[in-house]
């Protein structure tokens, strides 16, 4: 058989036609990604916008390219000679479904751009938008595969929704997480419960650290240990946690902490000691005020009234204005925030006197450096009014306790 008579044959030309088409769709496709890509990124690199430079990093522009062989044929089996028309049919819904698949591939990467974008704003820092990406691209990819699907099987999609929707209950089963979550970004973003960079405690889950990522079905908090907890964000509705962030923005961080004194230290003052305190400059304004107060409420009962109807000075009460004083006084505590020295019920550990107050700082080592400092100063001072801090006896103590005296062993051992 000659070249001639084999070329006449049906099904040598549509061999050939379809050899043809292919090497035009590589052709295409080759002069669109090296030519218009190309240029493209030429025009990308040399313009002033940040948002086409992101675009193309996630190559949206590459996938659309990559259709260009798909949407090549399917103009292009028409031309085709003596192509059966039940292969034309294949073949022209498996381009279609391709262009669809490279298609739902572009705008994915565009959705991926699009959260990149937003990533450099201002608002990213305070609200996160990477679980609502996550949900588009869902609605996004379920929609196309059901395009995809319905092309190879050459069926109107509205057939395989109405599946669906028979498998309604099926469906709420498969996604009941996603959906929770889906609920729960709503809420935290409209409620502005939480975002990125907030410091947050939930110890039900082992978090307590610094939030570095917030998606559609999980949060992930850093903890400061620097592990990674990660966790479902349908629970950071239904269960509680607690988020540090109001304490970040007032500039100030809370000290509360007491000091348990010794009840059997607490005592009047007598002259001797309210001369030696006013050499205390933090305390000479109170003692003076203070010795007024009493002088002027004892003058009014007369003379040779019993020591116990006088109102009198006491160690702890002048201690605590001490504390007050120092505390006032301090450059490193938030003076425009709650700042008070306050005496609590007395318990068996102890008499408790609560130290409550900000520092101006939110920064954990300067915190803790300053709270540090504050209660080195007013363990230190306590002799000065002569109290000293509840300590429950140790085994060593006990022991001391209960060993004999040597001047005992030495008497008991002289004979009668």
């Amino acid at each position: 058989m000659n070249w001639e008579v084999w070329m006449n044959e049906p099904w040598a030309q549509c061999v050939a036609g379809l050899l043809v088409l292919s090497l035009v769709a590589l052709v295409a496709q080759f002069l669109v990604e090296r030519v218009l890509v190309r240029a493209v990124h030429v025009m990308t690199r040399r313009s002033v916008w940040e948002w086409d430079d992101i675009l193309f990093e996630q190559r949206v522009l590459h996938r659309l390219a990559q259709a260009t062989p798909s949407l090549v044929v399917q103009f292009g089996l028409r031309f085709v000679p003596a192509l059966p028309a039940g292969l034309e049919m294949v073949l022209l819904n498996v381009a279609l479904a391709t262009t669809g698949l490279f298609c739902l591939l572009a705008v994915s990467a565009l959705l991926n751009g699009v959260q990149e974008i937003y990533a450099r704003t201002e608002h990213a820092r305070t609200r996160s938008i990477k679980g609502f990406v996550q949900l588009a691209k869902i609605a996004v990819f379920t929609l196309g595969g059901i395009f995809i699907v319905s092309t190879l099987i050459d069926r109107s999609p509205l057939i395989l929704l109405s599946g669906l929707g028979a498998m309604s209950a099926v469906l709420l089963l498969v996604f009941k997480d996603t959906i929770l979550s889906l609920v729960a970004s709503v809420q935290l973003s409209t409620n502005d419960m939480l975002s990125v960079g907030d410091w947050i405690e939930m110890p039900q889950v082992g978090a307590d650290g610094s939030v570095v990522d917030i998606a559609l079905h999980t949060v992930k908090v850093q903890n400061w240990d620097m592990t990674i907890t990660t966790i479902p964000t349908w629970r950071l509705i239904s269960e509680s946690f607690r988020n540090w962030r109001g304490m970040q923005q007032s500039g100030g961080r809370r000290i509360k902490r007491t000091l348990r004194l010794d009840a059997g230290g607490v005592r009047f003052l007598d002259e001797t000691d309210l001369a030696r305190l006013r050499d205390i400059r933090l305390l000479a304004p109170y003692l003076d005020g203070k010795s007024e107060e009493l002088a002027r409420s004892n003058s009014a009962l007369g003379h040779a009234v019993p020591p116990a109807n006088l109102r009198r000075l006491t160690n702890i009460g002048t201690f605590r204005a001490y504390a007050q004083a120092y505390l006032d006084a301090h450059p490193d505590i938030h003076h425009d925030m709650t700042c008070m020295v306050r005496l609590q019920e007395p318990q068996p550990e102890g008499i408790p006197i609560e130290v409550y107050c900000f520092t101006a700082t939110t920064v954990w080592a300067q915190y803790e450096r300053i709270q540090g400092d504050v209660f080195d100063h007013l363990l230190a001072i306590l002799p000065e009014f002569g109290l000293s801090v509840y300590q429950s006896p140790s085994g060593n103590d006990l022991r001391a306790a209960l060993r004999p005296s040597s001047h005992a062993g030495t008497a008991s051992s002289r004979p009668a």
